[in-house]
């Protein structure tokens, strides 16, 4: 038998690579700013995938509901995830 610790940091939108995918398990910002995302898709158990970066590496697109999204890396941090694949 073998036990397997998980002492690694939560996953937000930043951590997701190209071909992976997570789902949004909640969004750590003030409410006006959680509200606005929600409208724009970004919905607690909904699946998110990254979509192009900017060459400077901000904003990046994100994929949710049949909508690309671009959301500032400060932003994107505050987002809470698990991965899917």
């Amino acid at each position: 038998m073998q036990l397997v610790v998980n002492n690694s940091q939560p996953q937000t939108l930043l951590d997701l690579r190209a071909g992976e995918s997570g789902l949004l398990e909640a969004i750590d910002l003030p409410e006006d700013h959680a509200t606005r995302l929600m409208e724009m898709g970004f919905l607690p158990g909904t699946i998110v995938t990254p979509g192009c970066t900017a060459p400077g590496g901000c904003p990046r697109v994100f994929r949710v509901g049949g909508s690309e999204v671009a959301i500032r890396c400060e932003t994107a941090a505050c987002m809470r995830i698990t991965r899917t694949i």
